[in-house]
């Protein structure tokens, strides 16, 4: 916001940063905020990121997809192809979100940021009806990395997803499980479709013990205690 008077660009920079946090918990008011400071310098390029991140949260996507392209053009900055592809497919448009995905910009975006390419570009072609074609674009190096991250647990899970849908369960349960181990962040329910897919009902996580299983078809909640349930 270099261009823009100092006291103007201090109090959008207020709201810009309210948006952000509020992004989660608030979309309403994270929007309101954005649109705002958009409103006053629609030529920042970081205000329509915010505002085009600030509409997607919300499922405007045809507004999201307009900023979020103007801030492309205006910054070079190729870091939001991913939900761009996805506000298409919000539109109803999974051809011209494959087109997104399959952008030469994306070679350039780091590992996190490609994977969401690639399960957008995967629920594209489910979206399409074509479940062969939505796991072959899942079907990337990283399948094999181990470490816990955010992007690999959601890759994980998408995989197994379409695994499940086409019919291979023991495969899905492999991937459920992978993504449930690597999902530290709580950013997938892998337990949950995993204890489905095992026949178990998931009761009750001990952040010392670890999950608590118990049989779906028999639940018996009264045999399951709590630690501090224990102590009293």
């Amino acid at each position: 916001m270099d261009s823009l008077p100092k006291s103007l660009a201090e109090m959008l920079g207020k709201h810009i940063v309210a948006a952000g946090m509020l992004m989660d918990e608030d979309p309403e008011q994270a929007y309101a905020h954005a649109a705002y400071a958009r409103g006053k310098a629609s030529r920042v390029p970081g205000i329509r990121e915010t505002f085009g991140l600030a509409a997607y949260t919300l499922g405007k996507w045809q507004e999201a997809l307009a900023d979020l392209r103007a801030a492309r053009r205006m910054s070079g900055r190729d870091s939001f192809l991913a939900i761009m592809a996805d506000c298409e497919r919000g539109l109803g448009r999974p051809e011209r979100a494959l087109k997104i995905t399959d952008d030469p910009a994306a070679d350039k975006l780091d590992a996190a940021e490609r994977i969401e390419l690639r399960i957008v570009a995967s629920g594209a072609r489910r979206d399409m009806g074509d479940a062969k074609g939505a796991l072959a674009e899942l079907q990337v190096p990283e399948l094999k990395e181990r470490r816990a991250r955010p992007w690999i647990a959601r890759l994980f899970y998408a995989y197994a997803d379409v695994l499940n849908e086409l019919g291979r369960q023991d495969e899905a349960r492999e991937y459920f499980a992978r993504a449930s181990s690597v999902d530290r962040e709580g950013v997938t329910d892998a337990d949950e479709r995993l204890a489905a897919l095992e026949g178990v009902e998931l009761v009750d996580v001990d952040t010392q013990d670890g999950i608590i299983w118990t049989d779906a078809d028999e639940p018996d909640t009264d045999d399951v205690r709590t630690e501090s349930e224990e102590q009293d």
